[in-house]
């Protein structure tokens, strides 16, 4: 067995998307010949609610290396997890690669911060590193073009640290091409000294069967006879809300097709703990849609609650972006749910080759903001395809053996040929 160290500040019990990445990597190294150490952020210092149920799907053996953080004062003046503990976290790393003879050292982002890390530790151990991108590092994104705003100033930042952290790794992953190409573009010094590769983050069908094991019961809201709920869980991305409007234009445009039809956002919050922080109700009622057709539950919750609110809704609302880039981890979910998906998304989203290959819903797809007429002219009757589809829905029907390439444990041994590469 090769060991790795896998950094990254959040881990279950945190309830933050990005744990599963890590969390699915650990558990099926092992299978590919490596052994998986976690180094993270001991649950005190997180500001989520903790969600224990999702420490019970954690490998038995896996070792877990927590560290401290410094707190988040009032006023709030740094609240990223990476930058709270990014002393403790090099200081734990250095000593577990100096004693402990790791091989290889994998830190997936954002924490942006933390990418700094592995320049740090690869200059005083000599360990390989590599960087792995469940978001982009330096993008435009709202506001960050407004000269002197906080998000400009996030930018440019991010255009001078990047580069320093990834300047000697040997490793550059992304959920998709998309997240990391331009990071080559940038440095192209990377092309020759680095191996790279894109990984979704995969499906884990176990995740499910854990459900009537734990009977986890819904209760935001109950299966309705006669009505149609789509579940949507989730961040709302700052780039989805331009589709979501288009979508609401043409929910009122035909309103006699909707009448049945309930959408609901379960995570869609301004922040992760506030009930009232509203991201789409406001579109909603602008249209005349809130609590009639769209219904909104901003406060994130637990993994497994949203499993089996997916279970008991009658179908999966997938939601993309106009940024190319952007693949919804929650495309797998919905396939390992067994339910039928409805789904936006951009025509570059790698999830659209997902759906198709497992067969498992409809997709309007749209070519980023130049396209947003399209989404809104044709939803109704990309509905209605939906509605058929439904109808004849069985999930035996789902096309497991193309939907196998996308199981965690598939995508994990691509991480673990990436690595037999570097490790050379």
């Amino acid at each position: 067995m090769k060991k790795i160290l896998i950094l990254y500040p959040h881990f279950p019990p945190s309830n933050l998307a990005g744990v599963h990445r890590p969390r699915l990597f650990a558990q099926h190294l092992p299978a590919f010949g490596w052994e998986p150490t976690i180094l993270t952020v001991h649950e005190d210092y997180y500001e989520e609610a903790p969600d224990w149920n999702l420490v019970k799907l954690l490998p038995k053996d896996l070792r877990i290396e927590k560290v401290k953080a410094y707190r988040i004062t009032k006023p709030r003046l740094i609240g990223d997890i990476g930058l709270r503990a990014f002393f403790q976290l090099y200081k734990r790393a250095n000593q577990l690669i100096k004693n402990e003879g790791f091989d290889f050292l994998y830190i997936s982002i954002p924490s942006f911060y933390s990418a700094l890390l592995g320049r740090m530790l690869h200059r005083s151990t000599g360990i390989k590193y590599g960087i792995d991108y469940i978001d982009p590092w330096v993008h435009d994104f709202p506001g960050s073009n407004k000269i002197f705003s906080r998000h400009w100033f996030s930018k440019k930042m991010a255009g001078i640290l990047e580069p320093i952290a990834i300047k000697k790794a040997s490793l550059i992953t992304g959920v998709a091409a998309g997240y990391y190409e331009a990071v080559l573009e940038r440095n192209p010094h990377l092309k020759t000294r680095a191996v790279s590769g894109a990984m979704p983050y995969g499906g884990e069908e176990k995740d499910h069967d854990l459900l009537t094991q734990l009977q986890v019961q819904p209760y935001l809201f109950k299966n309705k006879p006669g009505k149609i709920q789509l579940v949507y869980a989730g961040a709302m991305l700052p780039k989805a809300y331009q589709p979501l409007e288009a979508i609401c234009k043409s929910i009122r445009q035909h309103p006699e097709l909707f009448l049945a039809v309930e959408f609901h956002f379960i995570g869609t919050g301004k922040t992760a703990n506030d009930e009232k922080g509203y991201n789409i109700k406001p579109l909603a009622e602008k249209y005349g849609l809130w609590q009639t057709v769209i219904f909104e539950y901003p406060k994130r919750i637990p993994y497994l609650d949203v499993l089996v609110h997916l279970k008991e809704a009658n179908g999966v609302f997938i939601l993309g972006s106009t940024e190319p880039h952007y693949t919804p981890s929650k495309a797998y979910q919905g396939v390992l749910s067994g339910k039928p998906i409805l789904a936006v998304l951009h025509t570059k989203s790698t999830a659209l080759q997902v759906l198709k290959d497992a067969g498992a819903g409809i997709v309007l797809s749209f070519h980023g903001e130049a396209e947003l007429a399209r989404v809104e002219n044709n939803f109704d009757a990309c509905f209605s395809d939906f509605l058929h589809f439904a109808e004849n829905f069985n999930k035996d029907l789902i096309n497991q053996k193309m939907f196998e390439q996308y199981s965690a444990q598939a995508v994990t041994k691509k991480l673990a040929t990436l690595l037999n590469e570097v490790s050379k």
